[in-house]
């Protein structure tokens, strides 16, 4: 159970919460005509460089150099040009830093550095900046500042028009978690004043102060049943499936905390979804919609719902521009990002083969489907299979070891996605004749 351990003590929540004065102040001093514009950009951008060489220690080099490279990439390359190269640029850095964790996993067998796991968590997020950056600026949505470096102006002016790429990249609200903020939403939150009435804020940050206290109490229960439990390893039979869904209930329980506690963050700083929208600029979506993820009976609605804001970001990165095969382009890339740890591979691309099953599914059940009582067993059986589905492939992405990984493939647990892809492979045969 060593791979739970890692998890579940995991120091990222000990420094966002070290965090929130600093946001808290932040907030603060924008309403302050004092506060000049350049300012505000400093003191994000120092706050994440303070904040990754204390979670990080020297690893927070391997987040600070791409960082400083896509800004140089960002700033000398064409709107054209600007997001395949940093694309490339980006990818191949984060994938060679997890080859490293690689090495340290499987070749070397030893444990690796909680400080190394907290950094390429951020390596990741920082991807997800610097490629919603570059497709702003491919896309006319953010102007470009292509050219500035070959322009006869003094190093202090080109720092100056640097400054807000850099602090976007590293502001600290978002080093360590919390949802997709695109660089419009950023730069009119540091531009404009806080809009946030006091008393409307700090009831926000209380409702999720008392969201994530419920959280916490339920892990601390759900925990305790995995504990005293049976692992995979020593169950028998249908026991295994009760064991699946406790440990992938305690992972959801983990997600929804972490999550709810980057929203808050970012909320204490003013770049929650309180501060409003701008024309033109994508809303503001949290991470976490617990009533959805727990409620549904689709697997489909629910892979669009977890983790909003990557979803959102896969959709427009990947989907959007796959030509053929779109959907397993999206979850082969997503496997990529994650790492290419063989249950990441796996449990990628069989959540993609059950999300295409489901669109299947769901479009000849309502077909077929027409009576109110029939309606409600159709959907209750849909929920249960699809929250022990979701349950089978959260416990692959996160297993560690291929043991570990032949284990619940070995289970009665392979049953529920083994249904899917049966329906999927009959029903795939009659799709253009229903339609």
């Amino acid at each position: 159970m060593g791979w739970l351990q890692l998890f579940f003590l995991h120091p990222v929540s000990f420094y966002q919460g070290a965090a929130f004065p600093f946001a808290l102040l932040f907030n603060y001093l924008c309403n302050m005509d004092s506060f000049p514009t350049h300012a505000r950009y400093l003191f994000l951008l120092a706050g994440g460089g303070a904040l990754a060489w204390a979670a990080m220690g020297s690893f927070a080099l391997l987040v600070f150099i791409p960082a400083l490279c896509s800004v140089v990439l960002i700033y000398s390359l064409g709107p054209q040009e600007v997001h395949r190269w940093t694309f490339f640029f980006q990818m191949s850095w984060q994938t060679l830093c997890h080859l490293g964790l690689h090495y340290t996993e499987y070749y070397l067998q030893e444990p690796p550095s909680m400080r190394l796991c907290i950094t390429l968590s951020s390596l990741m997020l920082l991807t997800q900046r610097v490629t919603s950056l570059s497709l702003d600026i491919c896309e006319g949505k953010v102007e470009a500042a292509s050219g500035g470096i070959r322009n006869r102006s003094s190093l202090f002016e080109h720092l100056c028009k640097a400054l807000p790429y850099f602090s976007y990249l590293l502001f600290f609200p978002a080093l360590l978690g919390g949802p997709l903020c695109s660089f419009q939403r950023f730069q009119a939150r540091v531009q404009g004043s806080s809009s946030l009435c006091p008393r409307h804020s700090f009831w926000a940050l209380t409702w999720r102060g008392l969201q994530i206290l419920g959280l916490e109490c339920l892990k601390v229960v759900m925990r305790g049943v995995v504990s005293t439990g049976a692992g995979l390893a020593d169950c028998q039979r249908l026991q295994c499936i009760c064991v699946m869904w406790s440990t992938a209930g305690l992972f959801k329980l983990t997600y929804y905390s972490h999550w709810l506690l980057d929203d808050s963050l970012l909320c204490a700083a003013g770049f929650g979804s309180e501060f409003g929208q701008s024309p033109g600029e994508e809303g503001y979506i949290p991470d976490a919609d617990i009533w959805t993820l727990e409620t549904t009976h689709r697997i489909s609605l629910f892979t669009r719902k977890w983790n909003q804001s990557t979803a959102r970001w896969l959709r427009r990165l990947i989907f959007q521009h796959g030509r053929a095969w779109p959907l397993l382009q999206t979850f082969a890339f997503s496997a990529w990002w994650h790492g290419l740890h063989p249950g990441q591979v796996f449990g990628f691309l069989c959540w993609a083969v059950m999300v295409e099953a489901d669109y299947l599914i769901h479009t000849f059940a309502n077909l077929f489907i027409r009576s109110w009582p029939m309606q409600l067993v159709y959907r209750t059986v849909t929920w249960a299979h699809t929250q022990l589905i979701i349950a089978y492939v959260m416990l692959a992405v996160e297993v560690r070891s291929l043991s570990s990984l032949w284990l619940l493939c070995n289970s009665y647990n392979s049953v529920f996605p083994m249904v899917y892809c049966i329906l999927l492979f009959l029903l795939a045969k009659r799709k253009y004749k229903f339609n």
